[in-house]
C-alpha cells in the first residue's frame, strides 16, 4: 500500500519478488488493471492507480485492494480511475463502510454496482488528456507554492536572526545596558523566592564578560569560560543569558484526557496549527488543581516531543479558563522581559540551531524542561526588545 500514490496522482512504484514468494497471500493483477484501496483511511485518501510497466506484465500486492479490469477497446482504465477518485465515489463508498472501527472497508458489491457515465471512446481519450493537462498545472502550482512557502519561512527566520543579533535597528549606547536589566531581574526573583512564590533554581546561571573580553558563566561556585559555546558576538549593551534566568517558571502540562464537557479547555499540540489556535474547538477537561496549570496572556507554550518538538505559541488572547496538555511546556517570563521578543527568538535560526542539538531520543525526539532552561538567548536593552518590531 505505501507504494501506491494517494490523492489525484496516478502513480506507483514496485519491488521485485520471485513468483513462488507471492503466489499466495497476495492480490494479483495484470498490466492496465486498476487498483483501489478498500480499507480506511487509504480509501478516503484516494489510494488508487492504473498498474503500468509491470515485470512480465503481472503483479501482486496487498489484499486490501479491489482490482478492476476493463474490456479492451471499451472503457479506458485511466478514465475509470478518474471516476473512482471523484468525491461522489469516495463519499458514497464511506457510507457503505463495514467492519471494526479503524479497520473499516468498502465492499466489492459497492464497487461493482456503482453507476458510471460512459462517453464515446474518443471522448474518453479527450477527457483523460485534458484532466492530465489540468492536474499537471495544479501539481506545478502546488510545488511552486511549497517552494515559495519554504523561501518565505527562510526569509522570516533570517530577518529574526538579524533582529536578535542587534543588526536590524540602530544601537543607542545611551540605553540602559541589558546587564543592568538582568541584575534587576535577579533581585526580583530573589524577592519572589523569599516570599515562597517561586523556587530557587539550583543551577542558576550568570553570564558575564571578563576583563579579557571573554565570556564567563558562573553556576554556584563554579566559573567557566564559555566563548566557544556562544553562537555569535553581541552589541556592547546587549547580554547573553540562559532562558531559565528570565523565567518565573518553566512547567510541564497535565496528563488529563480531553472530554466532551468539563470545567477547563485543554490546549494540546494538535490544537496549534500554523501559529493559530481556534479556541472554540479546543476540547474540555476536568482539573482538580487547575490554578497550577492555568494559561495566562503572555505565556509561551513549547512542544517538547515528537515531530512538532520545538514549535511554540505565544498566548495573546485567551477567552476561556484554559490549561495545557502534557506534551507542552509552559514558559512564564519575568515582567521586565517582552514576551513578543522571546517568541521571535523562538522562531530564529539561533533558537532552532540549539533545539536541533538538544532534542534527542530514539524514534521520537524530546526536549525536556532542563534543556529548555539552558538555551542561550541574547537580551537587548528593554527599549530595543519592542523596537525590533517597529
Amino acid at each position: 500500500m505505501p507504494l501506491i500514490s494517494e490523492g489525484y496522482a496516478n502513480s506507483h512504484t514496485a519491488e521485485t519478488r520471485k513468483w513462488k514468494d507471492i503466489k499466495s497471500g497476495f492480490t494479483h493483477f495484470s498490466e492496465n488493471d486498476i487498483g483501489i484501496a478498500k480499507i480506511t483511511p487509504c480509501f478516503e485518501n484516494r489510494k488508487s492507480t492504473v498498474f503500468k510497466n509491470l515485470s512480465n506484465g503481472y503483479g501482486a500486492g496487498t489484499t486490501e485492494l479491489h482490482i478492476l479490469r476493463t474490456i479492451v477497446n471499451t472503457v479506458l482504465p485511466e478514465y475509470l480511475l478518474w471516476i473512482v477518485k471523484t468525491d461522489n465515489f469516495i463519499h458514497r463508498g464511506i457510507q457503505t463502510f463495514s467492519g471494526a472501527v479503524g479497520q473499516q472497508r468498502v465492499g466489492k458489491e459497492f464497487v461493482s454496482q456503482y453507476l458510471v457515465p460512459i462517453p464515446p471512446h474518443e471522448e474518453q481519450v479527450q477527457i483523460v488528456a485534458k484532466l492530465g493537462e489540468i492536474f499537471g498545472i495544479v501539481t506545478s502550482v502546488e510545488q511552486a507554492k511549497g517552494e515559495l512557502q519554504s523561501s518565505i519561512k527562510g526569509i522570516k527566520s533570517k530577518i529574526l536572526d538579524l533582529a536578535i543579533r542587534g543588526k536590524l535597528v540602530p544601537q543607542d549606547q545611551d540605553d540602559e545596558s541589558a546587564d543592568v536589566l538582568l541584575e534587576r531581574i535577579r533581585a526580583e526573583k530573589e524577592e519572589l523566592i523569599r516570599q515562597g512564590k517561586i523556587k530557587r533554581d539550583k543551577k542558576e546561571s550568570v553570564i558575564f564578560r571578563g576583563e579579557d573580553n571573554s565570556y564567563y558563566e558562573k553556576i554556584g561556585k563554579t566559573t567557566t569560560c564559555i566563548d566557544e559555546e556562544l553562537p555569535f558576538e553581541l552589541p556592547d549593551n546587549w547580554s547573553w543569558c540562559r532562558l531559565g534566568s528570565i523565567c518565573s517558571s518553566i512547567q510541564y502540562g497535565l496528563s488529563n484526557s480531553a472530554e466532551q464537557s468539563g470545567t477547563h479547555r485543554l490546549l494540546r499540540i494538535t490544537d496549534i496549527q500554523n501559529g493559530i489556535v481556534d479556541w472554540d474547538n479546543v476540547p474540555f477537561t476536568t482539573v482538580k488543581d487547575a490554578e497550577n496549570y492555568l494559561l495566562c496572556s503572555n505565556d509561551i507554550v513549547f512542544a517538547r516531543t515528537g515531530a512538532t518538538v520545538g514549535k511554540s505559541y505565544l498566548i495573546t488572547d485567551i477567552p476561556y479558563d484554559s490549561v495545557y496538555a502534557s506534551y507542552l511546556i509552559r514558559i512564564r517570563l519575568m515582567d521586565e522581559i517582552d514576551p513578543s521578543y522571546v517568541y521571535d527568538f523562538f522562531n530564529s535560526l539561533c533558537y532552532w540551531n540549539q533545539i536541533t542539538v538538544k532534542a534527542v531520543g530514539i524514534g521520537q525526539p524530546n526536549c525536556n524542561g532542563t534543556s529548555l532552561s539552558n538555551l542561550l538567548i541574547p537580551i537587548p536593552p528593554t527599549s530595543m526588545q519592542s523596537q525590533r518590531r517597529s
